[in-house]
């Protein structure tokens, strides 16, 4: 594991551009357009696996976006959080606009008046976390939240998802094996429904290949089915949690305020009668197949 020496050396002294190389940067540039410099787009594998949401990805996973992630992931480039998570801010943005077409939900989120933006992650297994020293999607979806505040979108990350069971390393499953992989693997812990009933729910992970991690993320969150909205308020805004607490210590340094995220009304589009669902899902990147298909 990763002593605390060595990510604040990766902060103060990082040693190369994580897209490319160049050193003495922790991304340039150069890659940064790359990964958050055009728009995200709407995205879905093929074959689409059943209960999918919609997925929105900032970039392809390719070349310099592919290393970026996999610097931050295998090599522990912890200082990457902070540009990956503007990438995934654009997608869940880009998600949300999607969602709320035509509705005017956005503008009033906007504004600051409604329920946060609930992203949660999709979990790494224990022993990823272990041997990676961290859980990279939840740590980019830390990033992501303090940037959609940032920008007045009020949100919070909800890791309510645990795997419940072993499963198999899926780098060499085709997407039908990946399916039987994952199936029933996902399952919200105890008491994270009434987390969930506090706002609109967005899925987050850092890629998409097949959209099976995804998918089970989907069924598992709306297994939950319906929960007080009463009881979810007190029970997300209760006090503040350790999790709160640890949005202040990822991405810029303005988010290290010693103050928790506002609070806000539990109105809002994802959570009327309290009945948790799935509004969207958002990634930093998707397989680059998957951006060719035209179907927005």
């Amino acid at each position: 594991m990763r002593g605390w020496w060595q990510d604040l050396t990766d902060l103060v002294l990082p040693a190369e551009c994580g897209g490319c190389g160049r050193p003495r940067t922790v991304l340039c540039p150069e890659c940064r357009a790359v990964l958050s410099g055009v728009a995200a787009r709407r995205v879905r594998p093929v074959p689409e696996p059943p209960g999918l949401p919609v997925v929105h990805a900032a970039a392809p996973y390719a070349d310099e976006v592919r290393a970026t992630l996999l610097a931050h992931k295998e090599r522990g480039a912890l200082a990457l959080a902070a540009p990956l998570g503007v990438a995934l801010a654009g997608a869940v943005r880009a998600g949300l606009r999607k969602a709320w077409a035509g509705v005017g939900a956005e503008g009033a989120w906007s504004r600051g008046v409604g329920a946060p933006v609930l992203l949660v992650p999709v979990p790494s297994g224990r022993r990823a976390v272990r041997a990676r020293g961290h859980d990279p999607a939840r740590r980019i979806a830390l990033a992501a939240a303090g940037e959609l505040r940032r920008s007045g979108v009020p949100a919070r990350v909800l890791g309510v998802l645990r795997q419940r069971r072993a499963v198999a390393d899926q780098s060499e499953l085709n997407s039908r094996q990946r399916l039987d992989n994952l199936a029933g693997a996902l399952a919200v812990v105890p008491g994270g429904a009434r987390l969930l009933s506090g706002g609109p729910v967005v899925l987050v992970d850092d890629v998409m290949t097949t959209g099976a991690s995804l998918a089970e993320a989907a069924r598992a969150v709306r297994a939950t089915g319906p929960i007080s909205n009463a009881a979810g308020a007190a029970a997300v805004y209760g006090g503040e949690t350790w999790e709160s607490r640890e949005e202040q210590n990822v991405g810029s340094r303005r988010e290290r305020t010693g103050r928790r995220p506002g609070r806000h009304g539990m109105t809002g589009a994802g959570c009327a009668g309290g009945v948790v669902d799935v509004v969207c899902a958002a990634v930093v990147a998707a397989s680059p197949d998957s951006f060719q298909i035209n179907r927005n």
